[in-house]
């Protein structure tokens, strides 16, 4: 049952998140395609001659270390904490510090809300469709083996090509248990126990983990909970209302 489960998971992450909802500039409104396993970013660099359980797995503790960055997203539904990864996801973290220092985020909504799977926002448009990186242009996916799509993943959407990052982003919300299926050879065992507590692991090696929860998940949740139309869009609209900078990674 748990293995038909992530079957269909991975059948939702292509159909939801690569359709228009989740890009900035290219829509792909066909969706029924699907994306082969086999053209994921990761598949090599997690098959490496490396000690995947020997490497560092900063998701899975909630101090924040030196070299990372902290910050704290007020919504309208209460307060969410996490942590930034600049040494593994550089781009990433440092297009989302600045649109947050520059107040780019303020007021926008969570404009694509699927419960048991994510909370999307980052979009001026408010419709899926809009935003764009600090750089003008859409910047690569930066895929690390220290970083998966566990629950309270912070991470960028994007389009279909994977130099289409911009300024949208997700939390994945899944509190399934979604680690049956998951080979030791691909993922440390450390991550594999993580998914037990829920998570996405069909869109590693397709999006940028950035970012973790490490305090307001209840928040997460009440964000999942909220009544959408037929786009997933909040009937009533949750807001961000301000990205605070509490830590700023040191350079090491």
């Amino acid at each position: 049952m748990k293995t038909k489960k992530l079957l269909l998971s991975m059948g939702l992450v292509a159909t939801l998140l690569f359709a228009a909802g989740c890009n900035q500039s290219e829509p792909k409104t066909n969706t029924s395609e699907t994306t082969s396993s086999t053209e994921k970013t990761t598949e090599s660099s997690t098959k490496e001659s490396v000690d995947l359980n020997a490497l560092p797995l900063p998701q899975l503790s909630n101090e924040v270390a030196a070299n990372e960055d902290l910050v704290e997203m007020v919504t309208s539904k209460g307060t969410i904490k996490m942590k930034l990864f600049p040494e593994l996801a550089p781009k990433a973290v440092e297009n989302f510090m600045t649109h947050a220092k520059d107040g780019y985020y303020d007021g926008l909504t969570f404009h694509r809300v699927i419960k048991d799977f994510m909370i999307q926002g980052g979009d001026p448009k408010g419709d899926g469709t809009g935003g764009e990186s600090i750089w003008g242009k859409g910047f690569e996916t930066e895929i690390s083996n220290q970083l998966y799509n566990i629950r309270g993943a912070l991470s960028m959407a994007r389009a279909q090509d994977p130099n289409s990052n911009g300024s949208q982003f997700f939390i994945v919300q899944n509190s399934d248990d979604m680690h049956d299926g998951l080979l030791k050879d691909d993922y440390p065992q450390a991550i594999i126990n993580a998914y037990k507590n829920g998570g996405y692991p069909s869109l590693d090696g397709e999006y940028t983990v950035f970012g973790q929860v490490i305090e307001g998940m209840d928040v997460v949740d009440k964000i999942a909970e909220v009544e959408t139309d037929a786009s997933d869009k909040p009937k009533e609209a949750v807001k961000i209302e301000k990205i605070n900078i509490l830590q700023e990674a040191k350079e090491s």
